[in-house]
């Protein structure tokens, strides 16, 4: 019985691809095989030995201590893509609620006081100064072309919008998905030179930590929207808010609010909706439960943020996975653990990412405890399982 601890609510859609004859799930559980999570801050956890995968149901990881579990071997495991339809629509949405001034004028409207026929002429005087524009014509910059910043060019192409893209490590699947009238910027400053909205789909890391800062805004148009439903931290918010003050920016959309945007006139902040719809979080449940499963029964990785994509189709007997640092004759050292033990090996995958290596091994016989403990304790070994048929 393998045992799942969660740390978050997890949708219903995604436990139940963990059958109960074999995982016992709890939100309180000794021991546990592998960790589930959404926003829970794993940082100062102290994190169980036990533990042989994570997975995150979402596809931001800052929550996560990813480069400790790296050095215990540990995959840790997003849903890239699950939730790209429901922050495609926020960041329409907030395309719209800039444009239009609506929750301006909402809050206008709410504070009318007066018979209907005095409010009727409140309204009257008072729209006005809520005129907006349109989006056809005008220009988007997508900055991060994953699966949600190819949603969202691909919809603002639709409505008619302009609309440059910048990406430096664009896959070549959300190439083929991007449609091909979206213009490619050479830089974030190109791209940002260009625009009358802005969105940013991008991880929070050294390099995009306020990727939008003083500098930026001043080489950029006047009354440019800018929209935030990625990661804070990465716009600088008082160089925002002083340029909303000056006339530079028109608006400013995002989903974390704070002390200084919350009041502000000019910023839409939202309580970090981006993923918050039922169908995002069940796609994102059911995508990261089978993968930690798929992980947990056969050792196969698929969307891990820090291990290499690795699948191999089981064979009988039994199979090694090895996580390890990526340094020289390690499948040698593997190789040789396994002879000495009088094993053949079937079929065998290796892949690196950066500094890690893993590595799955099908033998014709069961792996004993002493040649998997020598596998063990051979030097840039990060952790060794074994799957008995």
């Amino acid at each position: 019985m393998k045992k799942i601890l969660t740390l978050n609510n997890i949708s219903v859609a995604g436990l139940e691809r963990l059958p109960r004859d074999a995982y016992e799930v709890a939100s309180e559980i000794q021991h546990p095989d592998a960790i589930l999570l959404r926003s829970f801050n794993m940082h100062d956890m102290d994190i169980p030995a036990t533990v042989k995968a994570i997975g995150r149901a979402g596809a931001g990881v800052n929550n996560i201590p990813v480069d400790k579990l790296s050095d215990r071997g540990v995959p840790v495991f997003n849903a890239p893509g699950a939730n790209a339809n429901a922050v495609k629509e926020l960041v329409l949405a907030g395309m719209l609620m800039a444009a239009r001034n609506l929750v301006q004028g909402w809050d206008y409207a709410r504070g009318l006081s007066g018979d209907d026929a005095e409010i009727g002429k409140q309204v009257e005087a008072g729209k006005k100064q809520f005129a907006g524009m349109e989006l056809p014509g005008r220009t988007l910059g997508v900055i991060g072309l994953g699966a949600i910043g190819v949603q969202v060019a691909n919809a603002a192409h639709s409505l008619g919008m302009n609309v440059v893209g910048y990406d430096p490590d664009i896959t070549v699947q959300s190439a083929w998905q991007l449609t091909a009238d979206v213009e490619q910027a050479s830089s974030v400053d190109d791209l940002l030179s260009q625009v009358d909205f802005v969105t940013f789909h991008v991880p929070l890391v050294d390099g995009t930590r306020n990727m939008i800062n003083a500098d930026r805004l001043r080489a950029m148009k006047d009354n440019v929207v800018l929209l935030n439903f990625s990661r804070n931290g990465i716009i600088d918010d008082q160089a925002v808010v002083d340029a909303m003050e000056s006339g530079k920016v028109y608006a400013y959309v995002c989903d974390f609010p704070s002390n200084l945007l919350k009041d502000h006139p000019r910023v839409v902040a939202l309580p970090h909706l981006g993923a918050s719809t039922r169908e995002a979080e069940d796609n994102c449940a059911v995508m990261v439960a089978d993968e930690v499963r798929d992980y947990l029964e056969n050792g196969n990785i698929r969307n891990s943020v820090n291990f290499p994509k690795v699948y191999m189709k089981r064979q009988q007997g039994s199979r090694l996975c090895v996580a390890n640092a990526n340094v020289p004759n390690m499948l040698g050292q593997i190789s040789t653990a396994l002879a000495d033990s009088g094993l053949n090996i079937i079929d065998m995958i290796n892949k690196s990412r950066g500094e890690l290596a893993y590595t799955l091994v099908d033998v014709d016989g069961d792996i004993d405890a002493a040649c998997a403990q020598k596998i063990t304790d051979t030097d840039g070994v990060l952790s060794v399982r074994v799957l008995h048929g």
